[in-house]
């Protein structure tokens, strides 16, 4: 059984029949159900292709921030070998919100790194749900530093909330430390590619994901602060966030239809937690052709970039 959302109530209401009745079938206490089951499989199909066909901004949102949903750690695992990841930032400590290190894709070496939310009580809190602080940023520009220097492809993977709040995260730099992620990232003379694999929140995102090549998953959002927060400040009202996530344009088709992101990567129907296998290998794809666009084209990936972002809100 899946985690399910608030509009996913009729297909909750379905698949928890079909449950029931595979149960009652298992232990020999029905008569044959198989073709109620498909019946019932079929209305479920129908159902849920009904819930996803037109999303509202709002429901994407909830989509995006599905606990289930594959992160980090299971691409890093899935299409990633001979991952070594680095620890600290060589000033402070370790953050583990970003996990990020070396390793081999599809047998070339490859500098990796994004933001983890964890996935039950105990990884959540050593990852801190995904929200890094100071000495993760610091660390993310060690490993682009080290990528550049020895000119190796960097892809991140974003999927945060928005950098830590917190009074000791502002007392050790965080705005300065977001700035200089992000100054990395332009800086760095090698090519690099951004996945929005979730939430994309606000300079959190921003700090890794200023990339040659930005992608964004069908249902992953990306603003410059989240719709409670907006709601908050425009309206101090956060029972506003779905006028605000409609008013802030923050759905992967927003975002392409205005040219921030470069491309979209379909989801499973029902979002990404329900074919978790069939998106990571969507999303490897996506890279992988980025990557063999780049090794065939001889580019000045700073240029690339400076050009890429100069050029958003030109012609809107």
């Amino acid at each position: 059984m899946y985690n399910y959302l608030d509009f996913e109530k009729p297909v909750a209401d379905l698949e928890g029949k079909i449950l029931e009745l595979k149960k009652l079938a298992e232990n020999g206490e029905a008569v044959d159900v198989g073709d109620e089951i498909k019946r019932l499989e079929k209305r479920s199909r129908d159902a849920l292709r009904d819930a996803y066909k037109s999303l509202t901004p709002w429901q994407k949102v909830q989509v995006a921030r599905h606990p289930d949903r594959p992160h980090c750690l299971d691409y890093i695992s899935s299409l990633f070998t001979d991952f070594t990841p680095l620890a600290g930032d060589r000033a402070f400590g370790e953050d583990n919100a970003i996990v990020g290190g070396f390793a081999r894709f599809r047998g070339e070496p490859i500098a990796v790194m994004g933001q983890e939310k964890g996935s039950d009580t105990k990884s959540r809190l050593k990852h801190n749900f995904g929200s890094p602080r100071p000495e993760g940023y610091r660390k993310a520009v060690r490993i682009m530093e080290l990528a550049d220097r020895f000119g190796i492809p960097m892809v991140t993977l974003v999927d945060t909330a928005g950098a830590y709040p917190g009074v000791g995260a502002e007392e050790r730099g965080q705005a300065e430390a977001i700035a200089r992620s992000t100054s990395a990232c332009l800086s760095m003379r090698s090519p690099s590619v951004s996945v929005v694999i979730g939430e994309g929140g606000s300079g959190g995102a921003i700090a890794i994901a200023t990339a040659n090549r930005v992608y964004m998953l069908e249902h992953a959002i990306y603003s410059v602060i989240s719709p409670e927060g907006a709601a908050s400040i425009l309206w101090r009202d956060t029972t506003r966030s779905k006028d605000a996530a409609t008013n802030m344009k923050i759905t992967a088709q927003d975002l392409l239809d205005m040219k921030i992101i470069d491309a979209i990567i379909p989801e499973p129907l029902g979002g990404a937690h329900r074919g978790p296998e069939a998106v990571i290998s969507a999303t490897g794809d996506q890279i992988a052709r980025s990557l063999r666009e780049f090794g065939s084209q001889n580019m000045d990936f700073r240029e690339h970039r400076r050009e890429k972002y100069l050029a958003i809100g030109r012609n809107l």
